[in-house]
């Protein structure tokens, strides 16, 4: 890698050849204000707040070999009279860069002064208080007052333009990001500017909405607040929330997050930057999966069938119904265990724990495919897959016929289902339930299998507990917890846990810590780590021929040079 002498704010300092001003100063810790940048999209240069004072390095004079040096022996930079954009200009050797000089703080005053100048004083009711670039820069470097006389120009506001998003004209301040989001990241160009000047407006094509499923991606890399998401529009004020790490359980690209929760209620999922997972975006359908968790639907209390009609019961009391029931079977033979792709390896880990504690009764995780893109979302929906083709050490699906069949031939009596509706993706019949001596099923919302249960047992969301994932490529991530379980209910490794004591008298598990290190004594792959090990990133740990297309397409633009980050 060629590196190349910079001094910034009279530091020299070494920066890869080529990097743009911009970035080089961001690996120097010197913060630049911009707007329309963004390390993920192409440079326009159209906002100007990035502005620095540059030099170049002394050239010898005619008839000279030797230029006047520094201190520090490079050669005497000349300093141009004209500002420079950060954002588009790249570095070269010997040159300077000046962050914080008079000329510099003028001119952001300058550029703020104008953004403000038909910007309405709307931060009482923007969703954007809090975390917009205008206020914070206004207040950093703005002119602490206006020299505007004249009346502001209206605007459109409340503007639906497509069914996530509501968009207000006269908070833009035509930074254009989102504009080249749709065209170069989501490929559906269906915004841009009219008019000119002060009238300039966003709008949307003639006969075209924002509709796309990564359409909520503009709503995060809005500077202001022009474009906001309908379903957090007015709901919770962002000083508010409580931002938890953790990962997208809607699919097995595992793309990262942030879940904004207040009060054990989530009001919004954001992404979070991995550059080996998901960029710097999420799908709509994956940010938007979460109204569940405070759902009416939810099981929030362990039932007992009891006539033919459920009633409530503790959990003593329901555990030790499924015991019974379990312990009461004359063979491993009449037992079956189907677990979920959506579990934790941790939760897994202990399913095979109970399996061997039955006797080695069979075991299974049902497959979940739907639609894939080209982009993020992935044609496996289930985010654990990798995991439990690991801990099962077979493909998940692969004795789901042979358990049906031994269900209908009254050969399994009892069955354990976790995390899944038997009655959808698993192909079961409410006839074949209805075979069954003892079905327990464990899940997180009411649904039709679990009226044929004779043990309901509540379980927590992803969003209410800790463990960790492995994605389609093989890397594992951690779970984090960002609510309470609702109501009584407890997460799979716990039910697990209590059942494997109930049949066997194991025990030892009291954290999930615990489980992550019995896992890693019996599984290789998980030798020497830990949860705490995993870190906000995750780490590679299964080799996979699978590639991310979203991330293989920023790879072709940052070769063309469009793109940096």
């Amino acid at each position: 890698m060629d590196l190349v002498n910079v001094q910034v704010n009279g530091e020299w300092k070494q920066f890869p050849k080529g990097t743009r001003m911009i970035e080089a100063l961001r690996q120097a810790a010197v913060d630049v204000p911009h707007y329309c940048y963004h390390p993920k999209l192409s440079s326009p240069g159209n906002c100007r707040m990035c502005l620095v004072e540059t030099g170049m390095p002394a050239r010898p004079a005619p008839g000279q070999t030797e230029v006047e040096k520094d201190e520090h022996g490079f050669a005497k930079i000349l300093w141009s009279p004209r500002a420079a954009i950060a954002c588009a200009n790249t570095i070269s050797e010997g040159i300077g860069i000046r962050t914080e000089s008079k000329l510099v703080q003028e001119c952001r005053k300058g550029v703020m002064e104008f953004l403000l100048i038909n910007h309405p004083l709307d931060c009482p009711i923007c969703d954007q208080a809090g975390e917009c670039g205008l206020q914070e820069f206004s207040v950093e470097h703005g002119r602490g007052e206006s020299r505007f006389q004249e009346n502001k120009v209206k605007k459109p506001k409340n503007r639906q333009i497509g069914p996530r998003i509501v968009l207000d004209d006269e908070r833009c301040i035509m930074c254009s990001r989102c504009i080249r989001f749709t065209s170069e990241i989501a490929d559906d160009p269906v915004l841009g500017f009219t008019e000119r000047g002060s009238y300039t407006v966003l709008t949307t094509h003639p006969d075209k909405e924002l509709a796309n499923n990564y359409s909520l991606n503009t709503v995060d890399i809005c500077p202001v607040g022009a474009l906001t998401s309908n379903d957090f529009r007015f709901s919770m004020r962002v000083w508010f929330l409580k931002d938890t790490k953790t990962v997208c359980t809607g699919c097995a690209r595992g793309c990262n997050m942030e879940i904004g929760s207040r009060k054990d209620v989530i009001h919004r999922q954001t992404p979070r930057e991995n550059n080996a997972v998901n960029s710097a975006w999420m799908c709509d359908a994956g940010r938007l999966d979460f109204h569940y968790v405070n759902s009416e639907a939810r099981l929030t209390q362990p039932t007992v069938k009891e006539q033919g009609t459920h009633r409530a019961a503790t959990w003593t009391e329901a555990l030790a119904r499924a015991a019974a029931a379990l312990s009461a079977a004359a063979s491993p033979g009449q037992i079956a265990i189907i677990a979920s792709g959506r579990m934790t390896n941790e939760e897994l880990f202990l399913a095979t724990r109970l399996a061997a504690a039955l006797g080695g009764c069979a075991l299974d995780v049902v497959p979940r495919l739907g639609a894939a893109d080209n982009y993020l979302v992935h044609a496996d929906k289930n985010p654990n897959t990798a995991g439990a083709r690991l801990l099962l050490g077979a493909e998940p699906g692969s004795q789901l016929a042979a358990i049906r069949q031994g269900v209908d031939r009254g050969e399994i009596t009892t069955l354990i289902a976790l995390q899944e509706n038997l009655l959808g993706e698993a192909g079961f019949t409410p006839e074949q339930l209805g075979k069954l001596t003892c079905f327990i099923a464990g899940h997180i919302l009411a649904n039709p299998s679990a009226e044929h249960a004779h043990v309901v047992l509540p379980l927590a969301a992803s969003a209410e507990k800790r463990g960790s994932l492995i994605n389609a490529t093989g890397r594992l991530q951690r779970l984090n917890q960002a609510t309470t379980p609702a109501g009584e209910a407890r997460s799979d490794w716990e039910v697990l846990r209590d059942l494997i004591l109930a049949v066997s008298g194991q025990n030892g598990l009291y954290a999930i810590e615990d489980v992550f290190k019995s896992m890693a004594a019996a599984h290789p792959a998980f030798a020497g780590l830990n949860l705490g090990k995993i870190g906000d990133l995750g780490l590679p740990l299964l080799e996979t021929a699978e590639t991310i297309p979203v991330l293989e397409r920023e790879k072709e633009r940052r070769a063309k040079g469009i793109i940096v980050g």
